[in-house]
């Protein structure tokens, strides 16, 4: 039965009319999608077993989103699962099996590719110290749905006929956009702590309000997310910087103390201000910065673009003095953020190249502003490039992004040059190639000019002729022997 906190009172004019423009979204939704999933359910239905379309995919047809991504659950064991599926599907794969799962792909009459997944109705939980949840199999929907995360996932749809299940006023829920446990929320985070991180990451994918009695719960329990694997605690964190709304789901976990378990570089940054000593609220310009690099993505959403811009300043708190004349300053927080970065990811087990981008773009993300008024030489320029390298596109974003000054003309100002320095590059990347710097004079004709085999000299006559390359441009030939020659010289 639902919790009787959770039950709501009969939905006013505005809402029943919510419900009706789901309802029909998800009809339309579940029409599209019926051919694959009906001849699924009947296959189930004909072996004695049942099926029904569960969770997000129909929390999403009931908001008007469902993908090509289905998932589903049934009494039948993974076993049985496995002989329903194989000779129907177009594969079938087993890697989830261990938790009840069944993954397989469809392909329909007209050509569309469905990824499903089928799982046994079960129940999970942690024990208080264990970083695995202990599956063990149901025998109704009902009980399955109560042990899902919140009641916009606890709905289902039972197949073949088509017969809506919401134990747990999952719908209503939906239509006033709120997130509500199908049990206490305190029974539900202690099955598995994760959920509370999903509350964050559906606030911000869904653009959700969270109830104030999973706050609450959230508040207390937050030290429970310290026995879930860091991977998963990543993979959480993802989804959330990657959602249309991290704002929200960030505020959520720094106001209720998960982001001190997970991320405490992230809190940190509200530094406190006072009178005297007067600066920039680090944490909302962090979460500013974030806002704007999003608004500059071309390709879709970035994770190592958003992370550089929410970590990019997480140096200040370390590096924070207050000056003798009343201003607080950040001396080299740039660097010290990058190393930060570096620790942090790496607890949180990001791969090798996300965390080296990620610290490099923090590490990088002040260089700009000693161009001042366009003063760089051109081979300040070069070296930009050369340092900036394959990320250069994304300190492009990253920089213009971290100008959050409510001052229109001082922004102005600052559009303006990087626009200048964006215009200079573009002009010496047409003379000189900027994207792959590179000495005039190769390894080989370095050993063959000199006489000497490969070794240190070689790499040491290198780097020369690659700074002679970034403060000059481009040499001839004959120029840059003779430059190798009259280091050589130098060298006896």
């Amino acid at each position: 039965m639902p919790n009787a906190n959770n039950v709501s009172q009969s939905p006013t004019s505005a809402e029943a009319s919510a419900l009706s423009q789901a309802q029909r979204r998800a009809v339309a939704e579940l029409l599209r999608v019926s051919p694959v999933a009906d001849d699924l359910g009947r296959r189930f239905q004909e072996a004695g077993f049942k099926l029904a379309l569960v969770g997000g995919s129909v929390r999403d047809a009931l908001l008007g989103r469902l993908g090509n991504d289905l998932d589903f659950t049934t009494d039948a064991r993974p076993e049985q699962v496995l002989k329903i599926v194989r000779g129907w599907a177009d594969a079938v794969w087993e890697v989830g099996i261990a938790f009840g799962t069944v993954g397989c792909r469809k392909t329909d009459a007209e050509g569309n590719v469905f990824q499903i997944e089928v799982t046994t109705y079960r129940s999970e939980a942690y024990d208080r110290d264990s970083r695995k949840p202990e599956v063990s199999y149901g025998h109704t929907i009902e009980q399955d749905l109560v042990r899902r995360d919140f009641t916009v996932n606890a709905m289902a749809v039972a197949l073949p006929g088509i017969e809506f299940v919401d134990p747990y006023n999952g719908l209503e829920d939906l239509a006033q956009r709120v997130l509500r446990t199908p049990g206490t929320p305190e029974e539900s985070f202690s099955d598995d702590p994760l959920r509370m991180m999903r509350a964050a990451r559906f606030a911000a994918q869904l653009d959700f309000t969270v109830a104030p009695e999973v706050v609450t719960a959230m508040k207390e329990m937050a030290d429970r997310i310290e026995i879930v694997s860091a991977e998963r605690v990543r993979d959480e964190l993802n989804k959330l910087i990657l959602s249309d709304h991290p704002r929200e789901g960030l505020r959520l976990l720094v106001e209720t103390g998960l982001a001190q378990r997970v991320i405490p570089e992230l809190p940190a940054l509200r530094l406190e201000r006072d009178e005297h000593f007067r600066h920039k609220d680090v944490y909302e310009h962090s979460l500013t910065v974030l806002e704007q690099a999003m608004a500059l993505e071309t390709d879709g959403p970035d994770l190592v673009l958003r992370l550089a811009a929410l970590l990019h300043d997480i140096g200040k708190p370390k590096t924070r003095r207050f000056e003798p004349d009343g201003r607080v300053s950040f001396h080299h927080h740039e660097v010290v953020g990058a190393k930060m970065v570096k620790s942090r990811l790496t607890k949180l087990k990001y791969p090798n190249d996300v965390v080296k981008d990620i610290a490099r773009l923090v590490e990088l993300h002040l260089r700009f502003h000693g161009y001042g008024s366009g003063e760089w030489t051109d081979s300040a320029v070069r070296r930009y490039v050369r340092d900036g390298g394959p990320l250069l596109d994304r300190l492009h974003k990253l920089t213009r992004s971290d100008c959050t000054t409510r001052n229109k003309k001082k922004a102005a100002a600052l559009a303006r040059t990087y626009d200048s320095l964006e215009e200079r590059i573009a002009q010496l990347k047409e003379q000189e190639e900027l994207d792959s710097i590179r000495p005039d004079l190769n390894g080989n004709q370095i050993m063959e000019i000199l006489g000497v085999p490969a070794g240190p000299v070689v790499g040491k006559a290198y780097k020369h002729l690659l700074e002679l390359r970034l403060e000059n441009g481009p040499m001839a030939y004959d120029d840059a022997v003779a430059a190798l020659k009259e280091w050589w010289a130098g060298q006896q």
